[in-house]
């Protein structure tokens, strides 16, 4: 199920234990440090279990949200956790989410990783809209570094068009841009997200590629060869909706196994990317520090043999 990888992977993963048998779960007893991944020809170090910052906006992802101190302690809680890498973007929200990234977090750790997002917008009426002329991807990158306090990203990925995975269309004019950037000094790296493997290597013909953001999970699946071409040039995947996102996943054959190990279905999910490829890096989101605590636990389990036959044939 491993593939070859070229990047630098660092495990030091010990087993996995039930610390609350009460509740009949795994909570945390791990540290996301103590498994990593540093995609080749970048200097940023990241442990594989990082966090998705959308769901802290409103509802659908727009206005700020209902309780922004508990927004604040999820973030604050992250990283305290051992979290390195943060996933956002200026349209969630918009603006919101980089805003409430800026007051929890702000001046930002050392090693502390936060991965942007830049190629729509959001509409009046709550809409995405591509926004991939130069001009806007521009402004874009400005916006977020205002928002997010910063003088350069870390890293920026390249949403490509398509609101139902990737549309095949030609991303070497906005691929362009960003390159100018980061000569510019305004972006370090540079990464796609929603695109297929053409799109990938057009992007390459232009630029290095640290990581590629697409739909992917336990059930969802057709970036397996993606993800094994990336491991092997050392590219980090990161699954967006690891955990299906605005429908979760749900499974009798994932709950049977959940139920074997004292665990719950959505760790056993985010466990079995951790181990479907060193390259794959999650980013679950959540808005509630038991969930994030539950979600970083999920990096001390290690499905054996006879699970992840269970899972690999949903």
């Amino acid at each position: 199920m491993l593939c070859p990888c070229n990047g630098r992977h660092t495990l030091r993963r010990p087993h996995a234990h039930l610390s609350n048998p009460s509740k009949g779960f795994l909570v945390n007893t791990y540290s996301p440090s103590q498994d990593q991944f540093t995609p080749a020809h970048c200097d940023r170090h990241f442990n594989r279990i990082g966090y998705g910052a959308m769901q802290l906006a409103g509802p659908h992802v727009w206005g700020p949200p209902k309780d922004r101190a508990a927004a604040v302690a999820v973030l604050r809680e992250a990283v305290e956790l051992g979290i390195n890498h943060i996933d956002t973007s200026d349209f969630y929200g918009p603006h919101a989410t980089n805003q409430i990234i800026r007051e929890a977090l702000h001046p930002y750790r050392d090693g502390l990783t936060i991965v942007t997002k830049i190629g729509f917008l959001r509409g009046a009426d709550q809409s995405w809209l591509p926004a991939a002329a130069p001009q806007q991807l521009l402004d874009a990158v400005h916006s977020n570094l205002r928002n997010l306090g910063l003088d350069a990203l870390d890293v920026v990925n390249f949403r490509a068009p398509g609101l139902e995975g990737a549309d095949g269309s030609s991303i070497g004019a906005a691929v362009e841009v960003l390159a100018g950037l980061k000569k510019d000094g305004l972006v370090r790296h540079i990464g796609l997200s929603n695109v297929d493997a053409r799109q990938v290597a057009e992007a390459q013909a232009i630029t290095g590629i640290v990581c590629v953001q697409n739909h992917y999970n336990l059930v969802h699946r057709g970036d397996d060869a993606l993800i094994d071409t990336l491991a092997a040039q050392g590219i980090a995947y990161v699954p967006f909706f690891p955990l299906g996102g605005f429908s979760p996943l749900q499974s009798n054959t994932l709950n049977e196994v959940a139920a074997g190990m004292n665990a719950k279905p959505m760790q056993v999910a985010l466990a079995w990317l951790l181990q479907r490829a060193p390259n794959i890096l999650v980013i679950p989101g959540t808005s509630s520090v038991a969930h994030l605590r539950e979600n970083v636990a999920a990096g001390a389990l290690r499905l054996d043999a006879a699970a992840l036959q269970a899972l690999d044939a949903l």
